[in-house]
């Protein structure tokens, strides 16, 4: 299309020389090629090339999104392994339900994390798996993954985690330290440093470790019936049920990177990737940017991994992402991550509102006055 273009400028070039003469200024030859042009000539050059790169500029994080099943195949499948539970049935009978032998006594428990600033989600987190820890294990920098300076957060707020205060082995480590590498490199450093905390918080071979993040809280009963039961594999994935903004808004697609490990002494190394195919099904909550401020969006937003979302000024607006979190769409205008044009096409838009409140932590029910916006018809925030 270009070329024909070229061509039809080389020949009303040409024509304006004969019409206009051979001595015509510049712009009186600029004038007599406007004045050759037709309306389809018109359209392309003003119209319809400008719009296209406007279009590509604004939205072509879409196009690729959308045209992902093209480059990217989807990963294999996991290894669903059944969960059963209730409360009234006994702790002998759910591990023969999945094929496993109860214990004599429970193995040891470690939990830990990586804290940023997620306070509600951690108390909320501590509380739910409180009855079953051995040793919670909590690393804070004074930066973000993207470097960017932050207080502690947890020492200023550590008198609401005195409950944990006997079981709680808790350090600091300075951030920023990898200058000019990306925000992935300050996050595997951070998960390294795990690694050394969890040998002195004493853990030992078969003890089981939770790696997970803050806002990935896997259900009480799950931990207890895996300290309970001989049998499973020695990691599993959590199929955790998926919230955005709050527990309003499920979102379909599945969260499996929170993970249980059996620990091995030199083998086993604070992760937050795949690794294993065995996902144990419905074993508890991820609710992602579940913040009761707008301003704790924004931090976030600057602050984790994904940060190079922001391709606008306008993203951290307050006032949208209060839109944004009553609607249920994306804090970042993007399409849903898939590898199916099917799938891409049936969850664009908005995330359908959920009324449900049934099987959600407990401590989030027992004090819901506290945490009303994490529950359905909540949406408005604070400033923060």
């Amino acid at each position: 299309m270009m070329a024909d273009v070229y061509s039809t400028y080389k020949k009303r070039d040409d024509i304006c020389d004969d019409v206009c003469g051979q001595e015509a200024s510049r712009m009186s030859r600029i004038r007599c090629l406007m004045q050759s042009l037709d309306l389809r000539s018109v359209v392309l050059l003003f119209i319809i090339i400008p719009v296209g790169f406007v279009g590509v500029y604004f939205h072509g994080q879409k196009f690729t999104y959308f045209l992902r099943p093209l480059w990217q195949s989807p990963p294999p499948p996991f290894i669903q392994i059944p969960h059963y539970y209730h409360e009234n049935v006994s702790m002998s009978t759910l591990c023969n339900l999945h094929g496993w032998k109860v214990r004599e006594y429970p193995r040891r428990v470690y939990d830990a994390v990586l804290f940023n600033n997620e306070i509600d989600m951690l108390t909320i987190r501590w509380k739910e798996l409180y009855p079953y820890i051995t040793q919670f294990v909590l690393l804070e920098s004074n930066s973000t993954f993207t470097g960017i300076p932050k207080p502690h957060f947890f020492a200023i707020n550590q008198e609401r985690f005195d409950f944990v205060k006997p079981r709680l082995t808790y350090a600091t480590i300075p951030g920023g330290s990898r200058k000019g590498k990306v925000a992935f490199y300050e996050e595997a450093y951070q998960r390294v440093a795990v690694d050394r905390l969890l040998r002195i918080a004493g853990i030992e071979d078969d003890d089981l470790l939770i790696m997970s993040d803050v806002d990935e809280i896997p259900s009480g009963h799950t931990i207890d019936l895996l300290r309970w039961c001989d049998g499973s594999p020695p990691i599993m994935h959590l199929h955790l049920r998926n919230f955005l903004y709050s527990f309003e808004f499920n979102v379909e697609h599945k969260s499996w990177r929170a993970s249980v490990h059996k620990y091995e002494k030199g083998k086993t190394r604070y992760a937050h990737f795949r690794q294993t195919d065995y996902l144990f099904a419905d074993s508890g909550w991820h609710c992602s940017f579940c913040f009761k401020k707008i301003s704790d969006f924004v931090f976030k937003m600057k602050a984790y991994s994904h940060s190079d979302r922001i391709r606008f000024s306008h993203y951290l607006d307050p006032k949208r992402i209060q839109k944004v979190i009553c609607n249920g769409d994306d804090l970042y205008d993007m399409l849903p991550e898939e590898y199916t044009f099917r799938q891409i096409i049936g969850n664009i838009g908005p995330i359908p509102h959920s009324y449900s409140g049934v099987h959600l932590p407990s401590y989030l029910l027992h004090n819901a006055d506290e945490y009303k916006y994490l529950l359905p018809g909540n949406c408005i925030r604070e400033a923060g």
